[in-house]
Formats: C-alpha cells, structure tokens, sequence
C-alpha cells in the first residue's frame, strides 16, 4: 500500500466543531487513512490517503462537498 499526503487549505474560518466534522467525514471516505487539523493554523488540513484507491482531487471533492471552499496546496 502506497501512501501520500495532501495538504488542503481552507477559505472560511471554521470553528474546532465545524473542522472535526469534515474530518470525519474524510475519513470515513475509503483510501484515507488519517486526517489532521491543528487549532494554531485552522485554515489547514493534512490528509493521508492511499493515492491507488483515491486521488488528491477527490478529497478536495469531499471537503468542497460539505459547503467550504478549498484549495489543495503543496503539489
């Protein structure tokens, strides 16, 4: 299993609940195998997936679907 990371940068200044949420439903998305956020840089998200089960593009996908506008970063 392959593993990559994909940082994803958040427009909207979201709350620790708000944050917590999208993360979860991250991952629960299959090929994802952590996600993380940190209260000192909210406006970021680290997303470690399997890139053979899903693409970078995808989970930008998932975030935009929850409403938020999103960019990914670092590539």
């Amino acid at each position: 299993m392959e593993m990559a990371d994909v940082t994803v940068h958040i427009d909207e200044t979201l709350g620790e609940e708000q944050l917590t949420m999208i993360a979860g439903t991250l991952r629960a998305h299959e090929g994802v195998m952590g996600v993380a956020h940190h209260e000192e840089k909210p406006h970021l998200m680290i997303i470690e997936y399997d890139p053979d089960r899903v693409s970078s593009g995808d989970l930008l996908k998932v975030v935009q679907g929850q409403g938020i506008h999103a960019e990914l970063i670092g590539l």
